[in-house]
């Protein structure tokens, strides 16, 4: 990749806040895994989601609705039951563009 490309792409990126993962992470993650019977990495996010103070996270290859201690599973790709069209995604915060 081109330095240019890659410096822009760290730009692009630094602008996400990072949530760490430390020992308790990954122990709250097992626990979720063997509690909620998902997979590890999906208790990892579902971890560090909750970690980021997130109410709503956007999946697609979890039960949509389903509500794991303060966080609610969506997925974007779903049809909502009263009409054939995707469900909206709603944000608090308005859309950030990107170059």
């Amino acid at each position: 990749m081109p330095s240019e490309d890659a410096r822009r792409r760290i730009l692009l990126y630094s602008r996400f806040d990072l949530i760490p993962v430390d020992q308790s992470d990954l122990l709250g993650a097992i626990d979720l895994h063997r509690l909620h019977g998902i997979s590890f990495w999906d208790s990892l996010i579902v971890r560090a989601a909750v970690k980021g103070s997130c109410s709503i996270l956007h999946r697609e290859d979890m039960q949509t609705g389903r509500v794991i201690e303060t966080l609610s599973i969506r997925n974007p790709f779903a049809h909502s039951p009263r009409s054939n069209t995707p469900t909206s995604l709603s944000r608090s915060t308005p859309a950030t563009s990107y170059p």
